[in-house]
């Protein structure tokens, strides 16, 4: 679009994974039956008091911390309020002009090209509850409300409009995610609606600094249905100012049947909220050694273990993006990285035959049988010689389904290389006898015919010879 810059931003919303809602002890896990996970501070009685969770707060700074975030020293909870039906006490419990956590960023790849998003703010509330719409009681006429859901934490991570396409909007939102699951703060669950996100994005004449006027696609928990729905209004606002049109500021609900979006409500601004200072919680102080205890117990970030894995171990940059993908799958090769020696060979299998059991079976990693000490014993033994390659993807099927370690696989079945010289030659020549043709091609010249020899042997033998001992034989016995 030559005429018009895209600029985007996204408000990121993810439930942190506690055991307990933000101002109360009920259960914060997801499902249960409707209503159960439920209590007086959570519905909104009247009289009830709010108690923070502390460990919803350590997480929150935790987010931020990876985020490269500024952690505020002083911080407090603020009313946000707005009626909707699905939110008991007409009001949110939220943060407005002291968030925990501000002027952070995330760093990023998109078509090899190194990119950066700055966070204005990461801040703590609670989430509302969820409208069941028909069919509960068998009657499709009414809607219900669940408030299971309701005050669960919920992180806002609010970035600066840094992103300039819906592509690249889509891999921030992933490099958060990503984020988020390798600190262990949430599981971003975006089925189960924990990890979901609104996007802002306007348009403005090509060269020039002022903001245009922004629409906000709500609540979405899909990363193709976001990038169909900023794709979409992309188009859309360059219509209407291609036709000397303006855009009307506005939320809009993104409607996947028909790919296109339709108004929601007028945009709300800070004010229409009426924030205040929440007066049954008090103001609280960060101490500056737990934060730096907090970054002291953060793991490894996804971009740094693959510039480390591109850079110890020598692996292409896909193979590096692909075993970063979960912080399971990364801790899963380095172990078997460093316990083989040769981190490429564990790459191979891990991507290769292991990826396709998996996918086969419908599991993942973490579910499976084999460990990391399975896939670097694997690579041990064809390394040494005990079992070919071809044999190896036997040996990594049975271990997928019975456990078993490769030596033990190897034992039982007998599957062991044949590397005795004398015994290969046996056989070896028995497959010349057979082959006579084969022979004076070879000793015409015709040196592809080798391949087949070796192929009959590995045939003879049910892919138990070593085949470099084979090949390495039968150039001896074609010379003499």
């Amino acid at each position: 679009m030559p005429n018009y810059e895209t600029v985007i931003g996204l408000e990121i919303h993810a439930e942190l994974a506690t055991h307990s809602k933000l101002f109360c002890n009920c259960d914060a896990g997801f499902g249960g039956e409707v209503n159960t996970h439920t209590c007086p501070i959570c519905t909104g009685m009247p009289g009830v008091l709010p108690v923070a969770n502390l460990r919803a707060i350590e997480y929150t700074i935790r987010a931020g911390l990876a985020m490269n975030c500024q952690i505020a020293t002083y911080s407090k909870f603020d009313r946000k309020n707005y009626f909707y039906p699905d939110l008991p006490k007409g009001y949110q419990i939220s943060q407005y002009d002291h968030p925990l956590c501000y002027d952070g960023y995330v760093d990023f790849e998109l078509e090899e090209q190194a990119k950066r998003v700055r966070i204005n703010r990461i801040h703590l509330e609670e989430d509302a509850g969820k409208l069941v719409h028909g069919d509960v009681t068998g009657d499709k006429n009414y809607s219900y409300v669940d408030f299971n859901r309701s005050s669960v934490p919920l992180l806002e991570i609010v970035s600066e409009p840094d992103i300039r396409t819906p592509e690249e909007a889509i891999a921030y939102w992933r490099a958060v995610k990503e984020i988020l699951e390798y600190i262990e703060v949430s599981d971003c669950n975006m089925e189960e609606g924990s990890f979901r996100c609104d996007a802002n994005i306007s348009l403005r004449p090509t060269g020039t600094d002022p903001l245009g006027i922004r629409t906000e696609l709500k609540n979405k928990n899909s990363f193709q249905h976001v990038l169909a729905a900023l794709k979409y209004e992309e188009n859309r606002q360059t219509r209407i100012l291609d036709d000397g049109g303006q855009v009307k500021q506005s939320t809009l609900l993104y409607d996947v049947e028909t790919g296109r979006t339709s108004p929601m409500r007028s945009k709300e601004e800070a004010h229409d909220y009426r924030y205040f200072p929440e007066p049954d919680l008090v103001p609280f102080e960060v101490d500056p050694e737990e934060v730096k205890r907090l970054e002291t117990e953060l793991p490894e970030l996804p971009s740094t273990i693959r510039q480390r894995f591109v850079e110890e171990y020598e692996l292409p940059s896909y193979d590096a993006e692909f075993l970063t993908a979960t912080r399971y799958i990364a801790t899963f090769f380095d172990q078997a990285a460093r316990s083989s020696g040769n981190p490429k060979a564990c790459s191979n299998w891990i991507m290769g035959d292991l990826s396709a059991l998996l996918n086969s079976a419908g599991q993942t990693i973490e579910d499976c049988q084999i460990t990391a000490g399975h896939i670097s014993q694997l690579v041990e033994i064809i390394q040494d010689g005990t079992i070919s390659g071809k044999i190896a993807k036997d040996v990594i099927a049975d271990c997928f389904n019975s456990g078993k370690m490769p030596t033990q696989v190897v034992q039982d079945k007998g599957l062991a290389q044949i590397s005795d010289t004398s015994e290969l030659e046996v056989i070896i020549d028995q497959v010349l006898g057979r082959n006579p043709k084969s022979v004076a091609d070879i000793q015409d010249g015709k040196m592809k015919a080798i391949g087949f020899l070796v192929g009959q042997v590995m045939k003879e033998t049910r892919g138990k010879a070593n085949p470099q001992l084979v090949n390495q034989i039968l150039r001896q016995k074609l010379q003499d």
